[in-house]
């Protein structure tokens, strides 16, 4: 049982955390005269270990999920949804939103697609909560700094979110509160894929790379820019003050600052690593994290495109509750 417990520990630092790559920049800097220890030195460290790590995660990360994506074209998918009833299907669609888009505004195309395609609202509500917040990327992500434990119940909590919220939606019978537009668009959804080879699957996976790269690029510097900020610059004190224990308003003001902010979870990582370093409480990181990543105004602006505001008044206090679990 030691031998597996270290051999964990190997993988979710050196192969997940990559501290060979953090003490090969240090030293590389080291040897050009940079002292680390200073603040814009260790803000230098920062950022390019960051980037660098994240990078690498990210493009295996979005192969790998983009292969298995392949498997699933939106009307397989819809097909699969469509077998299941109850519970069992806002289940099922919670799981399915783990290996699409990595981002809400991605995510909503679908739902829309879905939705017109005649699948229950709450099934597609279950999709469209999941699908930004419990990636297998993020779950990847969250281990190789968050530790293994702190991964898998923020995407146990953020399942069980998706799939309560789609069974109230689905209680609630509120099919009238989705834009006519979309109601009137029955089967309006992809034809299925034609079977693909493992050549064929290995090409797409890696066009998805490129693109998905391209567009989440600048947000990962950004993210990292920020988290440089915030572990160099930025005393500690402050930051126990404001999002530390002391605090009983913490939460409230990692989501009032999260909100107005748009990145995928690659993006948000790196300020959430920063925030745990100088002392922040774990809930209210991850607080901050869901806020970013599900409840952003711009996924906001363009879900209100396709429901009315009641509907989508019940979509944000769905998920304005996960922060408060996640303490």
């Amino acid at each position: 049982m030691e031998a597996l417990h270290s051999v964990w520990l190997f993988i979710q630092d050196q192969v997940l955390g990559m501290k060979w790559l953090h003490a090969v920049i240090g030293n590389g800097l080291s040897a050009l005269g940079l002292d680390t220890a200073s603040r814009w030195g260790g803000s230098v460290h920062f950022f390019l270990y960051d980037v660098i790590k994240i990078t690498v995660l990210l493009c295996f990360l979005i192969f790998v999920i983009s292969y298995i994506q392949s498997f699933f074209p939106p009307e397989r998918s819809k097909r699969i949804l469509g077998q299941f009833r109850g519970i069992w299907a806002n289940i099922i669609a919670a799981l399915l939103g783990t290996v699409t888009p990595f981002c809400s505004c991605s995510s909503i195309p679908l739902f829309i697609g879905f939705t017109s395609a005649g699948l229950p609202l709450g099934v597609t509500f279950s999709f469209l909560i999941s699908s930004p917040m419990v990636d297998l990327g993020s779950l990847v992500l969250l281990m190789s700094i968050f530790g293994v434990k702190v991964a898998i119940v923020y995407v146990i909590v953020g399942l069980i979110i998706a799939v309560v919220g789609g069974t109230i939606i689905e209680k609630l019978h509120m099919e009238n509160y989705v834009e006519e537009f979309i109601r009137r668009a029955k089967g309006s959804i992809d034809i299925d894929a034609p079977d693909l080879k493992v050549k064929d699957r290995l090409i797409y996976a890696r066009e998805q790379v490129v693109g998905t790269f391209k567009k989440v690029f600048p947000y990962i510097l950004i993210g990292v820019g920020i988290g440089a900020v915030i572990h160099n610059w930025i005393p500690e004190t402050w930051i126990q003050n404001i999002l530390g224990s002391n605090n009983p308003f913490g939460v409230v003001l990692a989501v009032m600052v999260g909100v107005p902010m748009y990145a995928d979870i690659f993006g948000t990582i790196p300020v959430a690593e920063a925030l745990l370093a100088k002392g922040a409480l774990l809930g209210t990181i991850l607080s901050f994290m869901m806020a970013v990543t599900t409840l952003s105004l711009p996924s906001m602006v363009m879900l209100r495109k396709a429901v009315k505001p009641k509907l989508l008044g019940v979509f944000i206090k769905i998920n304005a509750e996960y922060p408060f679990l996640c303490r």
